[in-house]
């Protein structure tokens, strides 16, 4: 006869219904990214608590944080930037970072299965994990770009550092060079704007064509640096969060150190103080605060930063244990992404001021936004300095790093998503999975290596990682408060964190209701208000660039009412009994673990069904 102990018992009663189906199917193999210490032995959790932190940090500190915040600080007044910036912070990072981490923790879902709470809105999970594949292509050229960069700086003197205009690095001819002896750099006599690091980006790195209508062949360079970059993202998540949690200790620290190395290199340079007062010193301009593009552009920069609509906080968030302190986590995690955004400025732009004293300009000058400040100026800068290809080294590293343990997350989202849709069939086929969506991406990023691909790569970022996720997170925001209810949600959070005060949600209860949807509403508003055409440089894009755009745009957004038709159309009753059923929780949805479910939710239909049979049994046996 079959013994029958607590174990036993407790193991049954805590089972959840995905693993008793598979249970009944005979198909519950082991899975070998799951520790035998998970707690959720069906998609597993993180092995400890550092590594979710870290992955956190390094998903929101990505490469926007070294160059794009520094450009619009100095842009918007300097300092006085910095006051806006801290109220959207407070008013629509925080509040939407807590929601969002919340929602997957609670679920243990990624961002598809977790719209099982307001199932009419499973498409804007959906194209969270769209925007994330199409920003995983291009934001991979990003990192080959430095990947390259990286193996240039191997070289003394720098390539795109010419020490003897008669022997230039790269081919450009000496003969359309003027030699400027003073500081021993050379300008092109047809555009004395463009330096030379300006032309080895162009013809070099990029070997730019002249529009996106010459496709010029593959850089092959750049493609096999694209190839690299996915070879690191697929190693690192080959066993999930086993393998990207252990990466992490490297990829998320090793930023902040060379930060640091720059920052004290820098301070000790010539100039760097004019650098650093332009950033944020007496210079600042408080009158630029009644500017509405400064409070707009500071919302923005903080909405992106925390990278909020993306799925990748629901997706990391989803492998923590249930009653993990969310709370706690996206306060730590907030405040360090800004205020490394806050550091990296300080070191970027010492390095600029000592570079605006070489060439005897305003600092405002050799500052340039996105790609230009990354892979022009600041390379550019390094190279005056002594040991030139060594800071040049720990730049380009920084932000191979910098963008990879960002990547990770990204990843992750697309592969969360396949993994929940098909548990029984790929549940123990994390590592084929992950193999698949790189081999996948890295051939839909190969355009983005030809002679028009920096002019592919600005186009996705325009059309796919910009207002459509504005759209995705007021959708979020309003779904969770009013269609699912916002005191419901705080009580499944509190079924996570523990009971707080009345006084205590006083603060997200107004975010989630009305100030973090005003905002976002006014964002969205005035961001399609003032949409352009996209250009890079001077160059415009063709007709036929723009509507490939709006296309991407259009099958990012698409699946929001199709998903939301298809679940008022599966529903039944008359028309206001469909969109009621579909705008309320689906019966499996809550806590994923039965010993997680309370009274609350209850257990899962299935899962009661078996407990009744085995019970029986077990009775019956007695």
């Amino acid at each position: 006869m079959r013994k029958y102990d607590l174990n036993n018992i407790t193991g049954v009663l805590f089972k959840n219904s995905v693993a008793v189906e598979k249970d009944k199917d005979g198909s519950n193999n082991p899975d070998p990214h799951v520790g035998q210490e998970d707690e959720n032995t069906d998609r597993g959790n993180w092995s400890s608590k550092r590594e979710y932190m870290l992955s956190m940090i390094g998903y929101a500190v990505g490469l926007g944080n070294v160059w794009r915040f520094p450009y619009l600080a100095y842009k918007h007044g300097g300092g006085a930037f910095l006051i806006p910036y801290a109220i959207m912070l407070a008013v629509a990072g925080l509040p939407l970072f807590f929601m969002e981490s919340s929602f997957g923790q609670f679920c243990s879902q990624g961002p598809i299965n977790v719209w099982k709470a307001v199932p009419i809105l499973q498409g804007v999970g959906i194209t969270m994990m769209l925007v994330s594949t199409f920003v995983a292509i291009y934001y991979n050229v990003i990192i080959a770009y430095s990947i390259y960069y990286l193996c240039a700086s191997f070289q003394y003197p720098l390539p795109w550092s010419v020490k003897n205009c008669s022997s230039t690095a790269y081919n450009v001819s000496a003969a359309a060079l003027n030699v400027t002896a003073g500081n021993q750099t050379c300008q092109d006599e047809s555009s004395a704007s463009q330096s030379l690091s300006e032309k080895y980006w162009d013809e070099v790195a990029l070997q730019r064509t002249s529009s996106m209508n010459e496709t010029g062949p593959v850089v092959w360079h750049l493609a096999l640096c694209l190839l690299l970059s996915w070879i690191l993202v697929g190693a690192a998540l080959f066993k999930g969060i086993k393998s990207s949690g252990k990466v992490v200790y490297f990829t998320a620290t090793f930023p902040y150190l060379v930060l640091l190395i720059l920052l004290i290199r820098g301070a000790t340079l010539e100039g760097a103080k004019d650098g650093i007062e332009f950033y944020i010193g007496s210079k600042s301009n408080l009158t630029k605060l009644a500017d509405a593009e400064v409070w707009k552009d500071a919302a923005t920069q903080i909405f992106f930063s925390l990278s909020i609509a993306w799925g990748g906080l629901m997706a990391l968030s989803s492998y923590n244990k249930f009653y993990n302190n969310c709370y706690k986590d996206a306060i730590i995690v907030c405040v360090t992404n800004c205020g490394t955004s806050i550091f990296a400025g300080f070191a970027i732009f010492s390095i600029l001021g000592h570079m605006a004293h070489v060439y005897q300009k305003p600092v405002s000058e050799v500052v340039n936004a996105d790609f230009g400040l990354a892979f022009i100026a600041y390379p550019d800068a390094l190279s005056k300095l002594p040991i030139s290809p060594l800071w040049s080294i720990l730049f380009f590293i920084m932000l191979i790093t910098l963008g990879l343990d960002s990547q990770f997350a990204g990843i992750e989202v697309i592969a969360t998503c396949f993994q929940d849709a098909y548990p029984k069939v790929l549940k123990s086929k994390r590592g084929l999975v992950t193999t698949a969506v790189c081999i996948v991406l890295f051939l839909l990023g190969l355009p983005c290596v030809t002679g028009a691909g920096i002019y592919w790569v600005n186009l996705i970022d325009t059309f796919c990682a910009g207002w459509i996720l504005l759209v995705a997170g007021l959708l979020e925001v309003l779904g969770l408060s009013i269609l699912y209810g916002g005191n419901r949600f705080i009580k499944d959070i509190e079924m996570m964190i523990g009971t707080k005060s009345s006084l205590f949600w006083l603060w997200w209860r107004a975010c989630w209701f009305f100030i973090t949807p005003v905002v976002l509403s006014i964002i969205l508003v005035w961001s399609l208000y003032t949409l352009t055409s996209p250009t890079y440089g001077s160059v415009a894009y063709p007709d036929w660039g723009i509507s490939l755009g709006w296309c991407m745009t259009a099958f990012c957004l698409i699946w929001i009412p199709i998903v939301a038709i298809w679940n008022v159309y599966k529903a039944s009753g008359g028309p206001w009994q469909r969109i009621k059923a579909a705008c309320s929780p689906r019966e499996d949805w809550g806590p994923y673990l039965e010993c997680h479910r309370g009274e609350r939710y209850g257990a899962r239909g299935v899962a009661d069904a078996n407990i009744f049979v085995i019970s029986n049994k077990f009775t019956t046996r007695l």
